[in-house]
């Protein structure tokens, strides 16, 4: 069986004590949340250190060249004229070179906007017009389109290429621009403000598809991402490597580029989509001992089980949407020794947002101690306080966003009086406090009167032995609103029936929650580039196919 992790404050003492070393060198007792600085602390103090791996190319890159590299990126920045609070673009794959400015941007305050490479014109320009960046860093093929939105927005900023660099500035060519006079012993961080300072603006659409940025300063991540990592008890160097599931976008990605060098583990990632076979590849290859993945994508990893050995894994943790208790169950049969953990987290919480201190089946942990939290019911707007009734969960805190960035609208519909955060998800907890996250408020279905949970649905049909993965969405209906429909993955070798499938939801839900709108089956549930469910495309999807 797996080690028994158990939340503790290893990885808070630790901090604390980098923090202190930080401000004994600066005389700033606010420079204990500078990511910054605690990043260039961390790499000082062990130079030899592999930070990164590209699995891609098999390159890796050590805590030395990194900050050699880093600093100059800095320098080149600050001749460039970017100064605190400006806004610097990332779009490109988790390739060696994609971190540089990121922490280039850390060490003088310039806020990193994460954006997705594979965005069209007109998307690019809903970002940009929000994040309003001073450069852009991009590969080659993305560039034309980059300038595309800028003339149309009548932005300018600078657009740096990873790759080559044609007519425009390659980051080869923007590191060597630092100048001779500036070396990485006495390059200084830019003081500022970490409490006010907005570190990334990491996107979100929530259920509105318009694009929007939550702002999480420096003290945000600084105070939520240990406790990422309160399960383990050895700092630095909590585990050996963490395989990147996600590209920069997302948070899970980005908490590994701010705490892989403050922590010390070595991050591995990869400049191609992580797609299965791939994912075996690198698995199979550099034997990685955490991750954190979807459950679609884990139950597509698992498809195939003999292709790739998971017993190299100390603690995998799933999240970014609802995990069964059968999927942690058939898990811990494939790989017994490692640990696996459902977790609840989101942007605006700029982390984890629960322990998954070894709660029950189902549950996705308890409450933190940098978080207050109330479940709310979503009709009457007051506390529940008694254990088992649903409501939305609340929370707020040091280390809740600070805003969604130029949109005071999305902030005053997204805080409630006294800075309460509604996360728009729908919970429960027991009298133990361990919380069950039930769905998104916004994604359930509503027939007739009736609301509908999909996951709930979900739920139910994954008890068919036949079935792999299965989603539930709605389609529109002009008289009773949203009829559900299921969608399924079959196992190899296993005759599912669409008539067994509304079966199985007919004996074990009400009639409200039945399948009116049928069953499609499906080769693969489509997925974000964060693995999660698709859940637009599923809409649009089964509005096109043959439904039984």
């Amino acid at each position: 069986m797996h080690k028994v992790r158990r939340a503790n404050d290893a990885v808070l003492m630790y901090m604390s004590e980098l923090g202190a070393r930080v401000v004994a060198e600066s005389g700033r007792a606010e420079d204990m949340f500078h990511l910054g600085k605690l990043t260039l602390r961390s790499l000082k103090d062990d130079p030899g250190f592999v930070l990164q791996i590209d699995a891609a190319t098999d390159e890796s890159e050590t805590n030395a060249s990194v900050l050699e590299r880093s600093v100059k990126c800095a320098i080149s920045l600050k001749n460039l004229g970017l100064q605190c609070g400006d806004v610097i673009v990332l779009m490109a794959p988790n390739h060696v070179d994609l971190a540089i400015p990121f922490y280039a941007a850390l060490y003088l305050g310039v806020t990193v906007a994460p954006v997705d490479m594979t965005l069209t014109v007109n998307e690019l320009k809903g970002s940009f017009d929000v994040n309003k960046p001073k450069a852009i860093f991009c590969q080659s093929n993305k560039a034309s389109d980059i300038q595309l939105a800028l003339n149309e927005l009548e932005l300018n900023a600078a657009i740096i290429t990873f790759d080559k660099g044609d007519y425009l500035t390659s980051f080869a060519e923007l590191l060597d621009r630092f100048g001779d006079d500036m070396t990485v012993e006495n390059f200084k961080a830019t003081d500022f403000d970490p409490e006010d300072t907005i570190a990334v603006l990491i996107p979100t659409s929530g259920t509105t598809g318009l694009p929007k940025s939550a702002a999480g300063t420096h003290k945000n991540f600084t105070i939520t991402g240990p406790y990422w990592w309160s399960r383990f008890d050895t700092f630095p160097g909590p585990t050996k490597s963490a395989l990147v599931g996600s590209p920069l976008q997302w948070l899970t990605a980005l908490l590994h580029v701010i705490m892989s060098p403050i922590l010390r583990y070595t991050r591995l990632q990869s400049a191609l989509p992580l797609t299965r076979d791939h994912a075996y590849h690198v698995i199979n290859t550099y034997k990685p001992s955490y991750s954190t993945l979807s459950p679609t994508f884990m139950i597509s990893l698992i498809r195939e089980r003999d292709k790739c050995d998971f017993t190299c894994f100390e603690v995998i943790y799933l999240g970014g949407s609802a995990v069964s208790a059968e999927l942690l169950a058939e898990l811990q049969e494939i790989a017994p020794n490692t640990e696996f953990r459902a977790i609840y987290g989101m942007s605006e919480m700029t982390s984890i947002g629960l322990h998954p201190d070894d709660p029950p089946p189902d549950s996705v942990g308890k409450p933190l101690g940098c978080h207050k939290y109330r479940i709310v019911d979503i009709t009457t707007q007051q506390d529940v306080t008694e254990p088992h009734k649903q409501g939305e969960l609340w929370v707020k805190g040091p280390g809740i966003f600070k805003e969604y960035y130029n949109n005071p609208k999305a902030v005053e519909e997204s805080f409630a009086e006294d800075r309460w955060f509604k996360t728009g998800d729908i919970f429960y907890r027991d009298e133990n406090w361990n919380m069950f996250f039930v769905e998104r408020y916004k994604l359930l279905l509503k027939y007739m009167s009736h609301h509908i949970s999909p996951v709930e649905v979900e739920n139910v049909i994954r008890q068919h032995p036949g079935v792999l993965d299965v989603a539930v969405t709605g389609i529109p209906d002009p008289e009773c609103g949203d009829l559900p429909v299921a969608c399924v993955v079959r196992r190899t070798g296993h005759d599912v029936t669409a008539e067994g499938i509304k079966y199985l939801v007919k004996a074990n839900l009400a009639d409200s929650k039945q399948l009116r709108g049928g069953v499609v089956f499906l080769k693969e549930i489509p997925m974000t580039t964060s693995t999660k469910v698709h859940r637009r495309k599923l809409k649009e999807a089964v509005l096109h196919m043959q439904r039984e």
